[in-house]
C-alpha cells in the first residue's frame, strides 16, 4: 500500500541557456564569409502541474530534485541551438507551494488550477552574427547563455473533500466509507487505525461526493495531542462536515461539544461549516434510545442514526449527504 505523505522538500533548477556562437561562413570561392555564429537556445523551465489522479505526495520522496534541460550551444551556418525541455513537476489537488526558507505562500493549488511556470530559463546567448554592422563585418564576439535558477521549496498537501468525516478513534469513520465507497481503508476494533487521511467517492443520483476519512481526533488535539494537529489542517479544506458520534461509548452525549471545540479552537472557520451530526453502531442495544436523548441534546442541529453492519439509515443518510454537499458547495470560502 502506497504511504501516504502530506508534506515533502524539494529543490528545483531551471536551465541555463546555451553560449552563442562565433562562426564565419568558409564557403568556396567566398574567400572573407561573413559571421554564421547562431543563437544558443533557451534553458528549459520549472513548471508545476495539476494531476487530479494524484492524492499524496509520496513521488516527491523518492525523487527530491527536478531540474530542466540546459539549452544547447549555437552552431556555425546560422545554426540556433535548440532550447531545452521543460521539467513537469505533477502535483495533487489541495497542494502548497511554500519557500523552504521563509514559509512563503508562493502557489496554492486549492485556489488556483492548471499550470504554473515557477522559475524561467535562462535566454541563450547571442551568436556572432547578430553583432555585424557596418562598420564591423567580421565580428568575434558571442555572449554566454544565462544562467538558470533554483529553489528549494515545502509542499504541502492539503486535502480537499466535499465532506470531511470527523469523530473520536474507532466512531465509524472508516466503516462508513467502505459501505459508501470505492475507498477500502483500513478497519480494526482499536483506536488509531486510521493514520492517513482515506478519500472516497460516493455516488448520489448522478452525482459524485468526495468523502475524507480523517483520522480519529481525541479532546486536546487542537494542541497536539493524539495525532495532533497535522491532520486538523485536512479538516479545513473540505466544504462540510459529518461529524460521527459512537452511541455505544460512554460519551456519546459529550462527544459532539468536545470536536466542536477542538475545531473551532484550531480554526474559528471550521465551525461555520455545513454540518451533520450522524449517531452510528445503532444495531447495538439501546442505542436507539441514545440516539433521541443525542437529538434532545442537540437541539439546533441535523442528528441522524445509522448501522453500517445492519445497513439501517444508509439510504436517507446518502441523500442528506448529497443536500450537505450542495450546501458546502454555496457555503462562502
Amino acid at each position: 500500500m502506497e504511504k501516504f505523505a502530506d508534506e515533502a522538500l524539494i529543490e528545483v533548477f531551471s536551465g541555463s541557456g546555451g553560449n552563442g556562437c562565433v562562426a564565419f561562413r568558409r564557403e568556396k570561392y567566398v574567400p572573407k564569409g561573413g559571421p554564421a555564429g547562431g543563437d544558443g537556445g533557451r534553458g528549459g523551465d520549472v513548471v508545476f502541474t495539476l494531476r487530479r489522479n494524484l492524492r499524496t505526495l509520496s513521488h516527491l520522496r523518492y525523487k527530491q530534485s527536478f531540474k530542466a534541460e540546459n539549452g544547447r550551444d549555437g552552431e556555425g551556418s546560422g545554426r540556433y541551438g535548440r532550447n531545452g525541455a521543460d521539467v513537469l513537476i505533477p502535483l495533487p489537488p489541495g497542494s502548497v507551494l511554500k519557500d523552504a526558507e521563509t514559509g512563503e505562500i508562493l502557489r496554492d493549488f486549492g485556489k488556483d488550477g492548471g499550470d504554473f511556470v515557477f522559475l524561467k530559463g535562462g535566454n541563450g546567448g547571442w551568436g556572432n552574427i547578430r553583432f555585424k554592422s557596418a562598420v564591423n563585418q567580421a565580428p568575434r564576439q558571442a555572449l554566454p547563455g544565462q544562467r538558470g535558477k533554483q529553489a528549494r521549496l515545502r509542499v504541502e498537501l492539503r486535502i480537499i473533500a466535499d465532506i470531511g468525516l470527523v469523530g473520536f478513534p474507532n466512531a465509524g469513520k472508516s466503516s462508513l466509507l467502505d459501505r459508501f465507497t470505492n475507498a477500502r481503508p483500513k478497519i480494526a476494533p482499536y483506536p488509531f487505525t486510521t493514520k492517513i487521511p482515506n478519500l472516497g467517492i460516493l455516488r448520489v443520483d448522478d452525482r459524485d461526493i468526495i468523502l475524507a476519512d480523517i483520522p480519529g481526533l481525541i479532546e486536546g488535539a487542537s494542541q497536539g495531542l493524539g495525532l495532533g494537529f497535522r491532520f486538523l489542517k485536512h479538516i479545513s479544506r473540505t466544504s462540510a462536515l459529518l461529524f460521527l458520534i459512537d452511541l455505544s461509548a460512554d460519551n456519546y452525549l459529550e462527544a459532539f461539544p468536545v470536536l466542536y471545540d477542538e475545531l473551532g479552537t484550531f480554526s474559528p472557520e471550521l465551525t461555520s461549516k455545513p454540518r451533520l451530526i450522524l449517531g452510528t453502531k445503532l444495531d447495538l442495544e439501546g442505542t436507539a434510545e441514545r440516539l433521541d436523548r443525542l437529538s434532545a441534546r442537540c437541539p439546533d442541529e441535523m442528528v441522524k442514526g445509522i448501522s453500517v453492519f445492519s445497513g439501517a439509515g444508509l439510504d436517507d443518510l446518502a441523500g442528506e449527504l448529497l443536500r450537505l454537499a450542495d450546501a458546502g458547495m454555496k457555503a462562502p470560502s
